[in-house]
């Protein structure tokens, strides 16, 4: 036998009404937030499913706008970039005009001047600000002017005072956006590439013949780390060097016995001891005390190698002296240079920003097909919710209908 209180049969309607209740209001829970999802205990495997497709369409989105910023980047660069070449081209009419021999020196004077207010607008593009108000073609340094001039007097320009030198200070840092997972895509350019007309060399002076690395040392060149061993003689240094993926060749100069480097494409070199290293500079490259780079070449090192606002005073200052010979020599051939440099990294700034359009185009594709993937697994069935709800409502509109009549009366329905 078993014994059945007074209380036993309301408890168990009482617990069964109320599970009835919970499973309505989870239903119509569903319904309101039209997800079949509202916790992982609902269903845990297409939770863990949705978790990982709403994530992906996170990091797309992010993509997405990382590739907007990159592309409009690049494309204030190019601007840029296309206004200083259509200077260049200007200038080098003029250089060719000059280098005809039909001009007086007055006239050359004259067009030196012209040249010489491009050289300004020509600065003036390469200091450019973006709308953020950081300089575009300062690497890192955004907030700094990445090129500095200095103004005096030279011959011909009548006691004008004229820009003299121009000197890059920012730095070799380039910004990269990710534009998918392990895949980023710089959309930067540093000023000392961009603006630079020949391949740097630098020459040192001290013989290097019975050099020797006195400790585990490392240098930088151009961004890259070098590594040397205690012992290594300049042989040793040189062939690391140009094993390096570092865009200089090192050689030593038969004349001088001395540590050469050059550029492998037009830039200022960028060479710096790492550490309490003094490699570079026992070799002669560098000054003592290891100076922040561009600027700190040794004094007695030989440097090589113009920016294209060198061979903008240049072509000016042979104009002024009516130097014909010059501008159509060393001074036209240094406004080509100029001009393919900057062809260069025009042709750089289109490809990279076509690789950012399809890019676009495949995550712009992508993203829609994760949130269709998403919605397969968390979306509600609203006319399978219906019913199931309408379900509910009906069994429990029925089991209050058959508890009144089945729980019986109590004593306190006999007093009456």
């Amino acid at each position: 036998m078993k014994r059945i209180s007074t209380n036993l049969p309301n408890d168990n309607m009482s617990y069964h009404l109320r599970m009835r209740e919970w499973q309505m209001n989870e239903a119509q829970n569903k319904m309101a937030a039209q997800t079949r999802i509202k916790d992982p205990r609902n269903d845990p495997l297409a939770t863990g499913h949705s978790v990982r497709f709403q994530s992906r369409e996170a990091r797309l989105e992010r993509y997405l706008q990382n590739i907007t910023r990159a592309r409009g980047e690049l494309g204030l660069a190019e601007g840029r970039l296309q206004s200083g070449l259509d200077v260049m081209q200007r200038v080098r009419d003029l250089a060719v005009q000059g280098a005809n021999g039909i001009y007086t020196r007055e006239q050359l004077a004259y067009m030196g001047d012209e040249i010489n207010a491009l050289l300004g607008e020509m600065l003036n593009v390469a200091n450019s600000i973006d709308g953020q108000g950081n300089y575009v073609f300062s690497g890192h340094r955004a907030r700094t002017q990445p090129f500095r001039m200095h103004t005096g007097r030279v011959e011909g320009s009548q006691g004008t005072e004229v820009i003299t030198g121009v000197e890059y200070v920012g730095d070799i840092g380039r910004n990269a956006a990710e534009i998918d997972e392990l895949a980023v895509s710089e959309y930067t350019l540093p000023g000392n590439q961009v603006f630079w007309a020949e391949r740097q060399q630098i020459f040192a002076t001290q013989d290097a013949t019975a050099y020797r690395v006195q400790a585990n040392s490392t240098i930088r060149i151009d961004g890259v780390q070098i590594d040397l061993k205690e012992g290594d003689n300049v042989f040793a240094v040189i062939e690391r060097i140009n094993s390096s993926q570092a865009p200089v060749r090192a050689r030593l100069d038969p004349v001088q016995n001395s540590l050469a480097l050059e550029g492998t494409f037009p830039h200022q070199i960028w060479a710096q001891d790492a550490g309490q290293g003094t490699v570079l500079q026992d070799l002669g490259i560098l000054s003592r005390g290891n100076g922040s780079p561009p600027l700190n070449s040794a004094d007695s090192a030989s440097v090589y190698g113009g920016s294209v606002f060198d061979m903008l005073m240049h072509l000016r200052d042979s104009l002024y002296r009516g130097d014909q010979e010059a501008v159509g020599g060393s001074g036209l051939r240094g406004i080509d240079d100029s001009v393919e440099t900057l062809t260069a990294h025009l042709s750089q700034i289109g490809a990279r920003d076509t690789r950012l359009d399809v890019a676009e185009k495949r995550l712009a594709w992508e993203k829609p097909e994760y949130t269709k993937l998403d919605s397969q697994e968390r979306d509600l069935d609203l006319s399978q919710a219906i019913t199931e709800l309408k379900m509910l409502e009906y069994t429990h509109q029925a089991t209050l209908s058959t508890t009144a009549r089945i729980l019986r009366p109590t004593l306190l329905d006999f007093l009456r």
